[in-house]
């Protein structure tokens, strides 16, 4: 069972050639899902590699490294456009989940219950891969095809998500119902990202909003409003501000109320 954890994309991208390897990460999923004694796959860490954790700015948007925890979510400093996306991250398991898990990960499990998945699809998430053979990028939307099925072939690998950018007045909002208040699996979740004038008139063509994703037992699916027949801006306005209200303000906080246990920031979190 040959294990390798690289430090550049191309070693990764021929032991992926070569091997066809499980990627693995923060093994948050990976681990609880083997029987007991049964590690019989060829592993490839993708923690160490060179520029796949961390969150820039870019000329074009935002990039998220295909390593970036959780936790490197919470803490960085984003646009209130991704408060969702830190709210999210805060309903991922536990403060040992969030240290581990990463946002790649969380997409190519393709869970149906992957609380990541809306905040990302309302931001319009692209998803960059990689292989020997060179680089393609495809929107999120695409790559989650269908329960536990993503657009990845077996020599290629996430190397980041990449965000498009977007106006800074823009707000958002995360909510999920789940059995208990914490460290549930989710029943059904609601991401939104919204710019109050922009219910009326689109104001840039940064993004088309308000982007309203709502996922549950099947796949994630963007509600558009404007395209909706029939009252659909005092409809979207109603349900955008029934979705945000108090709880933007209140997951703003908590957004940046990040003062818990967790690593030290740049500590490796490999394996």
């Amino acid at each position: 069972m040959p294990y390798t954890a690289p430090i550049n994309p191309e070693e990764a991208f021929r032991f992926l050639e070569s091997n066809n390897p499980k990627i693995v990460a923060g093994c948050t999923d990976y681990f609880p899902g083997l029987q007991q004694g049964q590690i019989d796959e060829d592993l490839l860490d993708v923690t160490r590699i060179n520029g796949m954790r961390g969150i820039t700015h870019t000329e074009t948007g935002w990039r998220i490294g295909g390593a970036t925890t959780w936790t490197d979510v919470v803490r960085a400093s984003l646009p209130p456009a991704f408060d969702a996306l830190k709210l999210a991250a805060h309903e991922v398991g536990s403060l040992q989940i969030q240290n581990q898990g990463t946002v790649a990960g969380n997409i190519c499990n393709a869970s149906p219950a992957a609380d990541g998945v809306p905040p990302l699809l309302a931001l319009n998430a692209q998803v960059e891969v990689g292989s020997m053979t060179g680089r393609r990028i495809v929107a999120l939307s695409d790559f989650i095809m269908g329960v536990r099925q993503i657009d990845l072939n077996p020599d290629e690998m996430v190397i980041a998500i990449h965000i498009p950018d977007i106006s800074r007045a823009a707000n958002s909002g995360f909510a999920k119902l789940g059995s208990r208040k914490h460290l549930v699996i989710s029943i059904a979740m609601v991401g939104a990202v919204v710019e109050e004038h922009a219910l009326r008139e689109q104001v840039d063509d940064l993004l088309p909003v308000p982007q309203v994703v709502v996922g549950f037992i099947d796949q994630p699916v963007v509600v558009d409003f404007f395209a909706m027949q029939g009252g659909a801006e005092e409809f979207g306005e109603f349900a955008l501000r029934e979705l945000l209200g108090d709880r933007l303000e209140i997951g703003r906080a908590d957004a940046e109320d990040v003062e818990h246990d967790t690593v030290p920031a740049g500590e490796d979190l490999g394996g």
